[in-house]
């Protein structure tokens, strides 16, 4: 599991994507999320707004990560 650290109260689940070099644009982030491909704290999450703080993890592909604070 990658940790990537933000240095802001939280992180929109679509910045973090982009953020975490997930997906290569926020077009693509929008289009993963919406298609249901992206789970947050183990649950499949559909808003790309989803705001995510330091502990919340995060899988996309095969690829994990947890927010840290930074």
């Amino acid at each position: 599991m990658e940790k990537i650290a933000i240095t802001t109260e939280y992180i929109k689940l679509d910045a973090f994507l982009k953020f975490a070099a997930a997906v290569g644009t926020g077009g693509e982030a929008k289009t993963v999320i919406a298609d249901g491909l992206v789970g947050v704290n183990g649950e499949t999450c559909t808003m790309r707004g989803k705001k995510l703080r330091p502990g919340d993890r995060v899988d996309f592909q095969g690829m994990e990560f947890e927010v840290t604070a930074g």
